[in-house]
């Protein structure tokens, strides 16, 4: 069982001014080779303007941009997945930020009133707002990376839950008492087996995890990508551009095309689909 809807983390705009950044080149330099006005690409990017279809292939060309990504992201109508097949209940847990949502979830057997928390939201408010009361107990809590949209709930969550483990990316920033895991770590909560992919790029310290039940071994996994991968888009690179860049390939290359994605913005997804639609990883 799945609880979702939310509006996509990134509009075309937000889509050309991450690629641009990525680049190296400026506004002008890009407006220039894909023959339009540096007026019109800079209102796209504040969305002011839309551009028409021609416009968005030669820009997707320059910018080394899905053709057919950035189409759909222009269209809004960007296609999503039906996301069934997971052996546990996902309930993303969906607060405001800006004009979108931060999520944080909650992976639990069906059956039972335990969860394990992934991220901690905004602050408390949400965090308790999209809280499904059949869950009473929190196994353990794991955090992407330091932001205060992904960990702002997590003073909230360790006074309801005394006790509880919380795990996160060794970097600075680390709240106190959060224990440090490196890549390739597994931790097995109840049924339910998480493994830690480092993957810095958007901070210093950000991981991405993969969940699976071993118990079910013809459940469809599930990637937890914080700010990683988006529905739509990627991660802006406020780290280090060639260090996403890599985390992505390596994500990539380690998913099953049926693995669900759970975004910390945005609505869930499949490798699957942004492969095909993604305007940065469609093939």
């Amino acid at each position: 069982m799945v609880i979702e809807r939310a509006p996509l983390e990134d509009e075309l705009g937000d889509v050309l001014d991450k690629a641009i950044d990525r680049s190296g080149m400026t506004d002008a330099e890009v407006a220039e080779q894909a023959e339009i006005t540096l007026d019109r690409l800079r209102n796209a990017i504040d969305y002011t303007e839309r551009l028409a279809p021609a416009e968005i292939s030669r820009l997707a060309a320059v910018l080394g941009l899905s053709e057919v990504g950035s189409q759909a992201v222009s269209s809004e109508a960007y296609p999503l997945p039906e996301i069934s097949g997971l052996p546990f209940c996902l309930y993303p847990l969906r607060m405001p930020h800006g004009i979108g949502v931060a999520n944080a979830y909650l992976i639990a057997d069906c059956c039972a009133d335990w969860g394990v928390l992934f991220d901690t939201g905004t602050g408390a408010d949400g965090l308790w707002r999209s809280w499904p009361q059949k869950i009473k107990r929190v196994a353990a809590v794991f955090l992407t990376h330091y932001e205060t949209e992904h960990c702002g709930g997590l003073a909230a969550v360790r006074e309801r839950f005394r006790d509880v483990p919380v795990f996160g990316p060794a970097a600075d920033g680390r709240p106190a008492g959060v224990i440090a895991l490196e890549d390739g770590a597994v931790v097995r909560e109840q049924s339910l087996a998480v493994e830690v992919w480092s993957t810095p790029g958007h901070a210093e310290g950000h991981h991405c995890y993969a969940v699976k039940v071993p118990g079910a071994p013809h459940g469809r996994p599930l990637l937890v990508s914080g700010d990683l991968i988006f529905a739509g888009s990627v991660g802006g690179a406020f780290f280090c551009a060639k260090r996403l860049n890599s985390s992505l390939e390596g994500v990539l290359a380690r998913c099953a095309p049926e693995t669900v994605v759970a975004p910390g913005h945005g609505p869930l997804t499949t490798i699957a689909n942004e492969r095909r639609f993604n305007p940065f990883l469609a093939e």
